[in-house]
């Protein structure tokens, strides 16, 4: 019996922050698969290997994690002051499921320097030598990004002394701005505290009545305290991820704090939610070693953060994820900025897994709501492979 021959699509396998995707331009995707629908997702699963029963994406350009099995389509944006249009894909690795609700802010570092390479970016906008900012509009949650890119000699420089605790090698800073990351789409806020609450008393059945802080700014997400829930803020991978207790109390915290936050209105329809809300927890400022052997000094660190992502701890901080902690951080009585001492703050040094990250933001308070004008962060990115990526045909 004969098969067809594979597809060849023109791709690029980039890192961006901590994670790494597969990049794609949109019209170079078939024609079935430049619209969202299934073509688009059955094609995009194949890419990264998904479903894979045996956790391993062996058949696929995925890496079986949730910060390794991404995906990005690109193109010039027609939005007035806008340069690109970014929308992201977050693969599931034993799933058939592809989860378009929120943004990837690690891979977001990656978006500028990919748009710049490709052609995506006016040749005017860039420097020969110099800083390429690059007005980004983030498809997936209707907001605007914008990245500085370093340009030398015309072209994207990727190499630098930039270190990123969960990245191995140095490379070149992006800083990367979320602007109005809690406004509506027609910027205007409000909806940055989901409840109208900096903190919530959040009762979980079968957990008790425990605080919470629910929050959308970069990605929605549900910070809790530590001690509330039996750990100290200094675990690392191993202790949630090998301990399917552990998982299956977070996704119950998870599910149900997305009913809170209006993102859900029943409980099981948290399965077909996977990447969004993320659920976080909390500690003050201690002592440990992360992931690399590297010791994180209490007094380095205002606060101790630690994230599920997919179902399980991530090994550093998601990007968007660590823009709801700068958020958080900047209003004043969250569990967030209690955490790290409370009082008002623009910027706020956590410890995660993988090591440190600052990030910063701009809150303030307008008729009663709080806003936030900006998060700042800063990442790295750099392309690890291009050409063209080939996919099975059904």
């Amino acid at each position: 019996m004969a098969f067809p021959p594979q597809l060849k699509i023109a791709a690029t396998y980039m890192r961006g922050g901590t994670s790494k995707g597969v990049f794609f331009k949109l019209d170079d995707l078939p024609q079935a698969a430049q619209t969202a629908g299934p073509a688009r997702d059955k094609l995009l699963l194949r890419v990264i290997g998904s479903p894979d029963p045996y956790g391993k994406h062996t058949d696929g350009m995925g890496g079986a994690t949730s910060s390794t099995s991404k995906t990005v389509i690109l193109s010039r944006s027609e939005r007035a002051d806008h340069d690109v249009d970014y929308l992201f894909g977050q693969v599931s690795i034993d799933k058939p499921f592809i989860d378009w609700s929120g943004n990837c802010g690690n891979l977001t570092a990656a978006v500028g320097s990919f748009a710049i390479s490709n052609g995506l970016v006016d040749a005017a906008r860039i420097p020969e030598n110099g800083v390429a900012v690059v007005r980004i509009w983030q498809a997936n949650i209707q907001k605007t990004i914008i990245a500085h890119v370093p340009i030398t000699n015309g072209e994207v420089q990727e190499t630098g002394d930039f270190e990123l605790d969960g990245v191995t090698f140095p490379a070149a800073e992006v800083q990367v701005e979320f602007m109005d990351p809690a406004s509506d789409e027609d910027g205007q806020g409000g909806s940055m505290f989901p409840t109208g609450n900096v903190v919530d008393e959040f009762e979980v059945p079968g957990l008790g009545t425990l605080q919470a802080t629910f929050i959308d700014a970069g990605i929605p997400t549900i910070f809790v305290n530590a001690a509330d829930i039996g750990y100290t803020g200094t675990e690392l991978q191993g202790a949630i991820n090998e301990n399917a207790d552990a998982l299956l109390m977070f996704e119950k915290l998870r599910a149900h704090g997305a009913v809170k936050m209006g993102l859900i209105d029943a409980i099981d329809e948290a399965a077909a939610r996977q990447h969004t809300p993320k659920i976080a927890f909390v500690a003050p400022p201690a002592d440990y070693v992360s992931s690399s052997g590297k010791p994180v000094n209490a007094s380095d660190i205002d606060v101790l953060v630690r994230a599920m992502s997919m179902g399980k701890l991530h090994h550093a901080m998601m990007g968007t994820a660590a823009v709801a902690i700068a958020t958080a951080a900047a209003v004043p009585g969250t569990l967030v900025n209690l955490a790290a001492g409370g009082g008002d703050r623009n910027a706020v040094v956590f410890g995660h897994p993988s090591g440190t990250l600052r990030v910063g933001a701009e809150a303030k308070k307008l008729n009663g709501e709080w806003t936030v004008t900006k998060a700042i962060m800063s990442r790295s990115a750099r392309v690890l492979m291009e050409g063209w990526v080939r996919v099975p045909q059904s």
